[in-house]
């Protein structure tokens, strides 16, 4: 499997990774308490005693900062999903594994953050580089699955291995997407057991 890349954080100036991690753990915790969408740059740098110009020469725009803390909260669900893959051994298992995790994490973010789901949510809907990146990794991660079940017989090789990735992500995308995923709650219990059945019936051999 490959390994979860770091972050991408755009910024400029002082290459400082000390300040940077500063700025962005002070605005995970300003954001958890008033929202990404209701803080300004000015009220961010009054809270962690920085000045607006002084945070600007580390991140170019709120967004950035924004796409920071988003990046650390995909990448720990990311994480999760890729332990609980690597706990299995058969590429079926290991694909029943991975929606149950995924749909665990997310709702973990939700329900237990939801300030920062609404940065994630910001992310999804105006396609930030953190949440492209994200579900282009969980992509590649589902790619790995079916190409390790064909290669030992598990699933089935007629369909373009790009077709079928596409569509179990396609499958996975509303529990994948913060932006969707608050309007798939009532199925969450039975989503992953069902829908990855459904997936791995398709793909026999």
């Amino acid at each position: 499997m490959n390994k979860t890349p770091s972050p991408k954080v755009t910024a400029r100036g002082p290459v400082d990774h000390e300040v940077r991690d500063q700025i962005v753990i002070a605005a995970t915790d300003h954001f958890s308490r008033y929202g990404y969408e209701k803080t300004t740059v000015s009220d961010l740098g009054k809270a962690i005693g920085f000045s607006k110009a002084y945070i600007y020469k580390f991140f170019v725009s709120k967004q950035a900062i924004g796409e920071a803390i988003c990046a650390n909260c995909l990448c720990q669900i990311e994480a999760e999903v890729r332990a609980a893959v690597s706990e299995a051994e058969r590429p079926p298992e290991k694909l029943r594994r991975m929606f149950k995790a995924l749909v665990e994490s997310s709702l973990r973010l939700f329900f237990q953050d939801r300030k920062l789901y609404e940065i994630a949510a910001s992310a999804a809907t105006e396609r930030w580089e953190a949440a492209r990146a994200y579900e282009g990794r969980i992509y590649e991660l589902i790619q790995d699955i079916l190409l390790q079940g064909r290669q030992n017989g598990d699933f089935e090789r007629k369909t373009p291995l790009d077709e079928a990735a596409m569509a179990i992500h396609l499958v996975m995308r509303p529990y994948l997407n913060p932006l969707l995923l608050q309007h798939c709650l009532d199925h969450t219990d039975e989503a992953p057991t069902l829908l990855s059945s459904l997936i791995l019936r398709s793909m026999s051999p």
